[in-house]
């Protein structure tokens, strides 16, 4: 495989950070909430992490989501180009990181593509809403896709924009017969821990 369009290994990647903090698998399952079977199949590439579980991770590490995908280096100007986005990949949908690395960077923009009868918060169908500090982007580029916000659903088709206080719990889904494709920035108040975080962990919501 050309190196340019090399896919990250998350799971390869949060062991990595999991064994540098000297955690076992059942500490960081008891920080972020997640069970030790699902990590140790996160870690070894058997199941792909969903959005939720992303936060949850990140949060637990202490890091930004998109450190999960890969080690980055600090820089004034990032580009990426389209091969280059590094994924993460479920049975709803990918979502790509649009760029990471920049110093004391306090946005994550993400491009994600959902299927047709997908819901949650991430690739993986049925995940919950969450909330997370900062304020939340949304851009539908292509389809149509619904994001629902403290109970109040919002349809936005091609074009369409959507922006709000994080905090409230949210959730995207697809009721179309087509795949539809959004950019989301996700923006943190506190500019040392990005709200991707969140997204990946259901943290501050209750068990259902």
């Amino acid at each position: 495989m050309n190196e340019r369009n090399k896919k990250p290994n998350v799971g390869g990647r949060i062991r990595t950070l999991r064994e540098r903090r000297k955690l076992s698998l059942r500490a960081l399952s008891e920080a972020s909430g997640l069970s030790i079977n699902a990590i140790g199949m996160i870690e070894r590439g058997e199941n792909s992490p969903t959005v939720s579980s992303l936060h949850a991770l990140a949060n637990a590490l202490h890091v930004r989501i998109i450190d999960l995908f890969e080690e980055a280096k600090e820089h004034a100007v990032v580009v990426v180009r389209k091969e280059q986005r590094l994924a993460s990949t479920g049975d709803c949908g990918v979502m790509e990181s649009l760029g990471q690395g920049l110093r004391n960077q306090q946005l994550e923009p993400f491009i994600v593509s959902i299927q047709p009868g997908c819901h949650g918060t991430g690739m993986d169908q049925g995940t919950g809403p969450v909330r997370h500090s900062g304020e939340e982007f949304v851009y539908c580029i292509d389809g149509e896709i619904e994001y629902e916000v403290s109970d109040t659903v919002y349809t936005l088709n091609e074009g369409d924009s959507l922006v709000f206080d994080a905090t409230q719990p949210h959730l995207f889904r697809n009721n179309s017969d087509r795949p539809a494709r959004f950019i989301v920035v996700f923006q943190a108040l506190d500019g040392a821990r990005l709200a991707v975080q969140r997204h990946l962990s259901q943290e501050g919501l209750p068990e259902t």
